[in-house]
């Protein structure tokens, strides 16, 4: 968990800066992060990248609600395009992702995060 809010960290960091391509990758990393860190204390294998397909492993009284999933889905449309310049039909990452859309994706790690959390705080360690 500690690494997802780290990552939560950078995110804020380059929207301040400017990345706002960099803090929607990053907002998707930390929300991955942190599911794979509740996975991981429950003894489960954590494989992939997508945050809702991580999410759905979750035994079923700690799936989330739907307004945590739908985050998880809109997170995932940032994990490869905000990278890599051949994925949209014209123009390079940077030219392509906004103030607006990074700060909303952040908030959607932040509410994956909290959800994380509260499931971790009720796990024994």
């Amino acid at each position: 968990m500690g690494q997802a809010e780290r990552d939560l960290e950078h995110a804020k960091r380059d929207l301040r800066d400017g990345f706002y391509e960099w803090a929607c990758f990053s907002a998707q990393q930390a929300a991955e992060k942190a599911a794979k860190a509740v996975l991981s204390r429950l003894g489960a294998e954590a494989f992939g990248h997508s945050v809702a397909s991580l999410l759905e492993e979750f035994p079923e009284p700690n799936r989330p609600g739907r307004d945590v999933y739908e985050a998880a889905l809109e997170l995932d449309k940032a994990y490869v395009p905000t990278r890599y310049p051949n994925v949209h039909p014209s123009g390079a990452p940077y030219k392509l992702y906004t103030a607006n859309e990074a700060s909303r994706l952040i908030g959607h790690a932040e509410k994956v995060i909290a959800f994380c959390k509260g499931i971790l705080s009720e796990i024994q360690p």
